[in-house]
């Protein structure tokens, strides 16, 4: 699945995205301008102002869109009789995202576009998307396989050790001396056996 294939947008917009997630991934930030997307796109600047009213709308997109596809990632991880292989499940599932998506993770979580602050519906979804992570964890917790805690707090750590890992696979830290896939499998466990009742 794409950038823009999450989107509501004509076929002009979903372009429009597809744009900047290539300008980006190419480029970087400083390519992202209205008139380097619409010629990317193969239409006019009047385009992105209509569709997403500037660039920061553009990118607010992006967001959002790199969030729905996260979500999904989730949500498709089957829910089994067994909430901390679920778990695992889930972590994997933000990895692969990630490493599907290095574009869009990075929208989302690197501040790639350093004058983009995502506005309160872009929040929302990624709280929302914490909420996903939250729920199994909750499960578990019920199941008395994690000991008792706030749920969105045990996310935010969960959460936080396996983007740490992310984050280093994708920087290119030393793949042919450190087997990321081994390393981010030993973290994941580490931090659930870590939470363990």
């Amino acid at each position: 699945m794409s950038a823009a294939t999450v989107s509501r947008l004509d076929d002009v917009g979903n372009a429009l995205l597809e744009a900047a997630d290539r300008l980006l991934a190419a480029e970087g930030a400083g390519a992202l301008t209205i008139r380097r997307m619409a010629a990317e796109a193969g239409v006019s600047t009047m385009n992105v102002y209509s569709r997403f009213g500037g660039k920061d709308g553009v990118v607010e997109q992006l967001f959002l869109n790199g969030f729905a596809l996260l979500a999904a990632r989730l949500d498709a991880v089957p829910t089994t009789d067994d909430p901390l292989a679920d778990l695992q499940g889930c972590g994997q599932a933000y990895r692969c995202f990630a490493l599907d998506q290095p574009t869009l993770y990075s929208v989302m979580f690197d501040r790639v576009v350093p004058d983009f602050d995502p506005g309160e519906q872009a929040m929302s979804a990624a709280f929302a998307t914490l909420g996903h992570l939250a729920a199994r964890l909750q499960r578990a917790m019920e199941h008395g396989l994690l000991r008792p805690a706030d749920p969105l707090h045990a996310a935010g750590i969960v959460w936080s050790t396996c983007h740490g890992v992310v984050s280093l696979e994708l920087k290119g830290m030393k793949p042919d001396v450190i087997d990321w896939p081994a390393v981010y499998a030993g973290a994941t466990a580490a931090i659930i056996a870590g939470m363990a009742a």
